[in-house]
């Protein structure tokens, strides 16, 4: 049962608190007033509402009662503006009075489990964060001194949850993961006739040799970290070839119990169905691996590489930088619309525009027009870097009707101050993304996948947008 807004939050107990520890700061009161408009909370019962068609009964008004969502909201708000995990968020909420009462939760009351909140921002997802923020942008044009006079656009990339992938390493969590997977589905079969061995040690000592292989720095040294990768490439195949027997006995046994009156046996098969589609989704990926490291030894291109077993929409982005040639994860567009052009400017920024792999500046940028026209804004002035062309450029912002747009490094019209006003004004986009990425958790994705990485750059986006939204208010 979807719950918009909880209980009073003051009580008897508030009276006997000294005024100063009952009045919010000054950064936290602007927001509240903010985030009390109840308007914001429409896309959240909008997501409710589509989730009741597609599963054809309401979960409204029927159900376990979830959270407030204006504490929820406040919840993610404050996780992003300090950079708190789940847990950490909720012992610092539970033991401060002015975040108490910021995110409306009464003393005599628990703050809610951080599976809770967790579980629950994987349900809402990435748009009806983006409509969030959309709103929030809405309502500055609307009842503030904010207008949108120029935006500037670049792109960056947020790293998914994974460390530095190598081939061997790779092979390492798929055993341990088909072992782990595999025993599970096996207890539930009650003893399986097939197991899936555990080679974890084996390829344990591969990666240890490899290590120490490397670290002579010998010229053959290539060549023998060849042969290991070699080898626990085998010992996952291994894995896989059982693992796949095992999923086939599984789902035998499984179409067997199926056919039972009894309506335990039949949970009992649904179960069962459940851990071997979990093993053949690790078995495939598993497999993927085994053909990276053949194609490897065998000196062969590989495209669409896999570089994280636990999340396969990750990508490797080659941006040349110096301190990290490579980085893994998803690039993200986002575009700043301010009020004007002078140094320091800051603005809103719109729900981040992304697509799957290594996508060019052009290739977003069409969705990023688009989130402006949503928004109905029409800035005069559009500054973009070097990596943008200059002929799709123009033709993509046409829509727009700007009245002058500046790509760093091409010759466009207009004086050299203004070139020069814009060339400074374009370099504030590098500092937004450091100050997104510092501040408020944009650096990395902790939630897995392509929709989670949204979700995550999302709220990072949202809590910078509220706390902007008080400097207009």
């Amino acid at each position: 049962m979807l719950r918009l807004a909880g209980g009073q939050v003051e009580s008897l107990w508030d009276e006997l608190l000294p005024e100063a520890l009952r009045r919010l700061p000054e950064d936290l009161a602007a927001i509240d007033v903010l985030l009390a408009d109840e308007r914001l909370l429409v896309p959240i019962v909008m997501h409710w509402e589509r989730e009741a068609e597609a599963r054809g009964r309401s979960a409204r008004g029927h159900g376990r009662p979830t959270i407030p969502m204006q504490s929820y909201v406040r919840l993610m708000v404050v996780k992003h503006r300090y950079g708190w995990g789940y847990e950490t968020l909720m012992k610092e909420v539970s033991d401060s009075l002015h975040l108490r009462r910021f995110c409306l939760i009464p003393l005599e009351e628990e703050v809610p489990d951080e599976s809770t909140v967790r579980k629950l921002t994987r349900r809402l997802g990435a748009e009806t964060v983006a409509e969030l923020s959309r709103l929030v942008i809405m309502k500055a044009a609307r009842e503030t001194r904010f207008r949108a006079r120029a935006v500037r656009v670049d792109s960056t990339v947020v790293e998914a949850d994974v460390r530095y992938p190598t081939d061997a390493g790779l092979a390492g969590d798929g055993i341990r993961t088909l072992a782990r997977k595999g025993k599970r589905l096996s207890e539930l079969l009650g003893g399986a006739a097939t197991k899936v061995r555990d080679r974890s040690r084996a390829v344990g000592r591969r990666m240890r040799a490899i290590g120490r292989t490397l670290r002579r720095r010998a010229g053959e040294a290539k060549t023998e970290v060849l042969a290991l990768t070699e080898q626990t490439g085998k010992l996952l195949s291994s894995s896989v070839r059982e693992a796949r027997k095992l999923a086939a006995e599984a789902r035998a046994q499984a179409k067997k119990l199926r056919r039972s009156r009894s309506a335990k046996t039949r949970r009992r098969a649904e179960r069962i169905l459940a851990g071997a589609d979990q093993l053949e989704t690790m078995t495939e990926r598993s497999q993927k691996v085994v053909d990276q490291i053949r194609k490897r030894v065998a000196g062969e291109p590989i495209s669409d590489r896999l570089v994280s077993m636990f999340d396969p929409d990750a990508r490797p982005i080659r941006k040349g930088k110096q301190g990290k040639q490579t980085e893994f994860g998803f690039v993200n567009q986002l575009a700043e619309v301010t009020p004007n052009t002078k140094p320091g400017a800051r603005g809103f920024i719109l729900p981040p525009t992304t697509a799957p792999g290594n996508p060019g500046e052009n290739q977003l940028l069409p969705q990023t027009v688009e989130k402006l026209q949503q928004l109905g804004l029409s800035p005069k002035e559009i500054a973009v870097d070097g990596g943008f062309h200059t002929k799709p450029t123009t033709e993509t912002l046409a829509p727009l009707a700007p009245k002058r747009i500046h790509i760093t490094g091409r010759s466009t019209p207009g004086s050299k101050r203004t070139q020069r006003r814009l060339t400074r004004y374009r370099v504030g986009a590098e500092g937004r993304i450091s100050h997104l990425k510092r501040q408020h958790g944009l650096r990395r994705s902790r939630l897995k996948g392509d929709e989670g990485q949204r979700t995550w750059t999302g709220w990072a986006t949202f809590t910078y947008n509220v706390e902007t939204y008080r400097r207009f208010a």
